[in-house]
C-alpha cells in the first residue's frame, strides 16, 4: 500500500499556494496516510526530538512545519519555487534515523546526506521527473553548509557545493530554515546568510 498520487499533488498544490502549507500537510498527516509509505517518512518526525537550545519549538516535526511556512512567504524569490519547497518539507527527513544523545545532547549528525536519500526515494514514489528529483535532493545534501561555512568547520565543502546546486538557493532555503523556530533572531540569522554568500563568492569551483 503507498499513499495515493493525488495525495502528492494536494500537497504540491499547497506548497504553491497557501499561506501556510502548514495547515493542510498536517490535516493529512493526521489521517491514515501518515503511516503509509512514503508519508511516514515525514511522521516519524513527529518523534523525534531536537536540541532544545537549538529548537525550543520541539521536535523535527514542528519545525518542519515552520519552515514550510517561512519558505511559502519567500517562495517568488527562488528560481525553482517547486523544488524549493519540497525541499523546505523534506529537509530534515533524515533526522529520526541520525538523532542520538551523545554527552547529554540531543544530536544528529549527517541528517543532510541521509536525508538526501530518502529525500530521493520519497519522490521517485510520485514523480519521473530527474531533474527535479535531483535539484531537491541536491538542495537537501548542502543545506547545513550554511553552519558549516559560517562556523569554518572543516566539513564545509564550498566548491563541491557549487558543482551540485545554486548557492543563493541554499541562502534563500538557509535563512527559512533558520527562522523556522520559536523567536529566532532575524537580523543576527540575516548577518549569517550574508556572511556565507560572501564566503562563498571568494572560492572557485
Amino acid at each position: 500500500m503507498k499513499v495515493p498520487n493525488e495525495i502528492f499533488f494536494t500537497v504540491k498544490t499547497s506548497l504553491l499556494n497557501d499561506k501556510k502549507p502548514s495547515e493542510l500537510i498536517s490535516s493529512i498527516l493526521e489521517g491514515e496516510n501518515a503511516s503509509v509509505f512514503p508519508f511516514d517518512m515525514l511522521s516519524r518526525l513527529k518523534q523525534t526530538e531536537q536540541s532544545p537550545r537549538h529548537h525550543p519549538e520541539g521536535s523535527v516535526w514542528n519545525h518542519t512545519m515552520l519552515v514550510v511556512d517561512e519558505a511559502a512567504r519567500v517562495r517568488e524569490k527562488s528560481k525553482n519555487a517547486v523544488v524549493f519547497m519540497w525541499t523546505a518539507l523534506l529537509h530534515d527527513i533524515g533526522k529520526p534515523d541520525t538523532t542520538r544523545i551523545r554527552k547529554g545532547k540531543i544530536t544528529s549528525y549527517g541528517h543532510e546526506k541521509v536525508g538526501a536519500a530518502l529525500a530521493q526515494k520519497f519522490l521517485n514514489e510520485f514523480s519521473e521527473d530527474t531533474a527535479f528529483i535531483q535539484a531537491v535532493v541536491s538542495l537537501i545534501r548542502w543545506h547545513m553548509q550554511i553552519l558549516f561555512v559560517v562556523n569554518d568547520l572543516p566539513f564545509a565543502d564550498i566548491p563541491q557545493m557549487k558543482r551540485q546546486t545554486d548557492v543563493d538557493e541554499v541562502a534563500l532555503f538557509g535563512l527559512c530554515d533558520r527562522l523556522g523556530r520559536l523567536n529566532p533572531n532575524r537580523k543576527e540569522e540575516e548577518k549569517n546568510i550574508a556572511v556565507f554568500l560572501k564566503k562563498c563568492c571568494s572560492v572557485n569551483e
